[in-house]
C-alpha cells in the first residue's frame, strides 16, 4: 500500500489516476477547492477500494497553506510516499495579452504555486530519504506559441525547475517526475474541436501510474507527443516565427 497526495484533485486527470490508486487499494488524500466534488470523489474512491481517503480544502495560490496541508495530508494517512501535483487552469491568451494582472495570475496558478509545493516536497521527502514527486507540466512548455505562450511560459518553468529538483534530490534516494500530457479531452478543453491527437483522461492516468512505478523521469503522454515535440524544439526560430501555430 502506498500512501499518496493528490493536488488539484478534483481535476478530470487526477481523478482518473486516483481511481487506478484506489483499485490497488492505496491510501489517498485529496486536495482541492471545492469541498462537494471532494466528497464526491472521496466517496467514489473508498467504493474502489482505496485503504483509506481523506481531504483538504485550499487553494493552490494560498502558498502559506501550504505547510497545514502538508501535515493534514500526513496525519490523515500516516506518511507520504507519493505526492501528484496536477492543479491548473487553461488560460485565454488573448485575454493575458490584455491584461498583466490576468497574466501574472496564471503564471502564479500554473507555475509558482506548483513550484512552491513541489520545493516543500521535495524537502519533506529529502529528510526521510524516499519518496516520489510526480508534476503534470504539459508539451505546451517546451516551446514557446503564439497561441499559447503565457500557459506555455509557466509550464516550462516548471519543467526547468523539476530538471534541476531531479539533479538535486536523486542522490536523496527522491524519484521526481515531469509528466507532459498533448491535447486531453476534459471539461477545461470542452471548446476545443477534437481530432486525433486527443486522449481521454483514462489513458493519461495509466500512464501516470506506469512512469511513476517505473521511476522515470519525464514522459510524454501520450507517447507520440515525444516525436511531436522534438521536431517543434528543433524548427529554426527564423521559420518558427513565421508559422501560426
Amino acid at each position: 500500500m502506498q500512501r499518496i497526495l493528490i493536488v488539484g484533485a478534483t481535476s478530470a486527470i487526477a481523478e482518473a489516476t486516483a481511481r487506478l490508486w484506489a483499485a490497488r487499494g492505496d491510501a489517498l488524500f485529496l486536495v482541492g477547492r471545492r469541498a462537494d466534488r471532494l466528497e464526491v470523489i472521496a466517496a467514489d474512491l473508498r467504493v474502489r477500494g482505496a485503504a483509506a481517503v481523506g481531504s483538504f480544502v485550499m487553494d493552490a495560490c494560498d502558498i502559506p497553506a501550504h505547510r497545514a496541508m502538508l501535515d493534514a495530508a500526513e496525519l490523515a494517512i500516516g506518511g507520504l510516499d507519493v505526492a501528484l501535483i496536477a492543479h491548473g487552469s487553461l488560460p485565454d491568451q488573448k485575454a493575458c495579452e490584455a491584461s498583466v494582472d490576468l497574466t501574472l495570475r496564471e503564471i502564479e496558478n500554473n507555475g509558482l504555486s506548483v513550484i512552491a509545493l513541489a520545493t516543500r516536497l521535495g524537502e519533506k521527502f529529502e529528510a526521510q530519504g524516499r519518496g516520489s514527486l510526480a508534476v503534470i507540466s504539459s508539451v505546451a512548455g517546451d516551446r514557446g506559441r503564439q497561441s499559447n505562450y503565457v500557459y506555455g511560459a509557466a509550464k516550462g518553468m516548471v519543467s526547468l525547475f523539476l530538471q534541476g529538483l531531479r539533479n538535486r534530490l536523486v542522490r536523496k534516494g527522491v524519484h521526481v517526475l515531469t509528466i507532459k500530457p498533448g491535447f486531453v479531452d476534459t471539461p477545461m478543453t470542452k471548446a476545443f474541436s477534437k481530432s486525433a491527437l486527443w486522449a481521454k483522461p483514462a489513458s493519461i492516468a495509466r500512464g501516470i501510474v506506469r512512469a511513476i512505478d517505473r521511476k522515470s523521469d519525464e514522459v510524454y503522454l501520450p507517447g507520440f507527443w515525444y516525436l511531436i515535440m522534438a521536431l517543434i524544439r528543433h524548427i529554426p526560430e527564423r521559420v518558427f516565427k513565421r508559422l501560426s501555430l
